[in-house]
């Protein structure tokens, strides 16, 4: 009558404690190591020991998990997708329907399991739940119940048949998994205990507490600690447990207990709301705001500085690898110099990437120009040197003189200014229409000028002729017969007699009254008629001047005796021989005078 007694106890606690909590493990992802692959995966699925099915415990019911045969060891967990608290595990095995007792196989399979409960797949990182060391075949429950006050996010079921290890007598041989339900009742929702898991935890910082009586059993909401979860995190903690380190908070200010956050921002080098994270490869200071420099090795580069732990790349220097080689140097160390032709290198390979200096070519610009070339970028064109030469690399000079027929120094100009030959020294004959001759040899392409012939047309037409092509002769009428200008064919001495001209081809004619005489006889003319005039004036002037010197010298006493006129009434006087006889006299004297004077 007791034993009934307490059967009717177990089922009535079993049941209270069961309609108290709900079953958290109802349909949650489920795995097993290798489900019985001998029947349809429905049939044998992990997934059925979840399904909240238990009408029937056969393997052609399709509500019990089963795992391949003859293996050593063998497992299933169930993830309850988050840490929870549990009260107990109810697990029903598989029986095929028929009476639990030795007589059914069945009951070998389940003996030695254990039952994990861990926040990981892990089962030794979790809490040993319960594990079977003394059923046998005659004990062991059809359904199993244990209660099991932790709290986890898995549920594992584990046995074994390990080899040389040595097993009860009613032990399989092998490990199995015949789990056709199993139901984990808790609260679904952590910080809450009681009927229907709806009265709160007494310590509210407190994650998990007893489902029974309140009390905390530990697992404290994050950044709390203590028995009953009262504390904070010590300085340089947070988070669950405590057990997190504070990132590099600027100042070393603590973080939130809780989240981890740094308040005041992170020290140089860090980053994120915590500050546990580096500064990105190439990045450093405060807020990692600052780009690194050329180091050597960008890994190298010092996050909460930027120095380069490893040197700088070629091209540049300085601590932080951010000054580039000074001008004229480059590689590593910018130790190497420039090539002195470059208008600048690249700082890094020397390459000479700005160009070269007039003359030089190449990425190093250790080139002369090509033959033939000079300049900027050997882009120009040399002239004419003598002997075909190249120019000077960089000016563009002929440095041995100019080809003929072009003007130094750059001989690219032909000649000018009527020359020609060797450095354009020659000067140019006398060509037709003034036109320039041949800029190598002299020659007049076009011909000569008037009055002159040869390929030069330097030498005058020969006596006797003259004008284009000295084909013309002279007139045989000048003085000097054939002797004319050479140019213009006028006569050089003058022409013959009877003959008149320049080039005396016109027969002489003698001029008369009634022949209009040229402008400029009468010019003669009138210029002769002048000279005479002035003479003559002159003449009279000093017949005057000497008259009048006279009379203050000699004064004679001129009688004139007025004879009586005469028939024809002209007067005569008696005293002109003697007046002229005196005039000679004082002529003498005169040209005494003249001699003294």
């Amino acid at each position: 009558m007791w034993i009934f007694s307490l059967i009717i106890g177990i089922v009535y606690t079993f049941n209270m404690f069961s309609s108290a909590f709900e079953n958290i493990a109802l349909h949650k992802p489920s795995y097993q190591q290798q489900r019985f692959s001998g029947l349809a995966e429905n049939l044998t699925q992990a997934s059925n020991a979840v399904d909240g099915l238990k009408t029937n415990l056969s393997v052609w019911g399709g509500q019990c998990a089963i795992s391949e045969n003859y293996r050593k060891s063998v497992f299933l967990w169930i993830n309850l997708t988050s840490i929870l608290s549990i009260h107990h595990i109810i697990i029903y095995f598989r029986t095929e329907n028929e009476p639990w007792d030795p007589s059914n196989h069945l009951t070998q399979r389940p003996l030695g399991f254990s039952l994990y409960v861990s926040n990981t797949t892990n089962r030794s990182e979790g809490t040993l739940c319960f594990k079977d060391t003394s059923f046998t075949q005659n004990t062991i429950p059809a359904v199993f119940n244990t209660t099991c006050p932790v709290h986890g996010q898995y549920i594992i079921y584990y046995n074994e048949r390990l080899p040389g290890v040595t097993y009860p007598q009613d032990y399989s041989q092998f490990a199995f998994n015949n789990l056709c339900e199993v139901e984990v009742y808790g609260c679904s929702r952590p910080g809450f205990y009681g009927d229907n898991c709806s009265i709160p935890c007494l310590d509210p910082h407190c994650k998990y507490c007893d489902l029974r009586t309140g009390t905390c059993r530990g697992g404290c909401y994050p950044g709390y600690q203590g028995h009953t979860c009262e504390l904070e995190c010590a300085d340089g903690f947070y988070g669950d447990e405590c057990q997190k380190q504070c990132g590099h908070c600027i100042n070393m200010i603590q973080c939130h207990h809780v989240t981890g956050t740094c308040s005041g921002g992170c020290e140089p080098g860090y980053k994120g709301d915590n500050c546990i994270q580096m500064c990105d490869i190439g990045t450093f200071g405060l807020h990692c705001n600052e780009i690194c420099g050329q180091c050597q090795d960008v890994n190298d580069c010092l996050q909460t500085n930027g120095s380069c732990l490893s040197g700088c790349s070629s091209g540049y220097q300085g601590d932080l690898c951010k000054t580039s080689c000074p001008n004229g140097t480059f590689g590593l160390g910018c130790v190497n110099q420039c090539n002195s032709t470059c208008r600048g290198c690249n700082n890094i390979n020397g390459l000479c990437d700005t160009g070269c200096y007039p003359g030089w070519m190449g990425i190093y610009c250790h080139q002369t120009c090509s033959t033939g070339y000079y300049g900027d970028n050997c882009s120009m064109d040399c002239g004419y040197c003598l002997n075909d030469e190249t120019c000077h690399h960089i000016n563009g000079r002929c440095l041995s003189g100019c080809g003929i027929g072009y003007h130094p120094p750059f001989c690219t100009n032909e000649c000018y200014n009527n020359t020609y030959g060797q450095d354009c020294v020659e000067t140019c004959g006398h060509c037709s229409d003034s036109k320039p001759c041949h800029l190598i040899n002299g020659s007049c392409v076009n011909g000569c000028a008037p009055g002159f012939k040869g390929t030069k047309c330097v030498e005058e037409c020969d006596m006797g002729h003259y004008g284009i092509g000295c084909l013309q002769e002279c007139s045989s009428f000048c003085k000097t017969s054939r002797d004319c200008h050479h140019v213009t064919g006028y006569c050089k001495d003058g022409c013959k007699s009877g003959w008149q001209g320049n080039d005396c081809l016109e027969v002489y004619k003698p001029l008369d009254s009634s022949n209009n005489l040229p402008p400029t006889f009468y010019i003669v003319l009138g210029l002769f008629c002048a000279s005479l005039l002035l003479n003559g004036l002159f003449i009279a002037y000093i017949i005057t001047l000497r008259k009048s010197r006279d009379t203050k010298v000699y004064k004679p006493e001129l009688s004139f005796k007025k004879k009586n006129a005469g028939q024809d009434g002209e007067a005569e006087y008696d005293s002109v021989n003697e007046g002229y006889q005196e005039l000679g006299v004082l002529g003498i004297s005169m040209r005494t005078y003249d001699t003294l004077q």
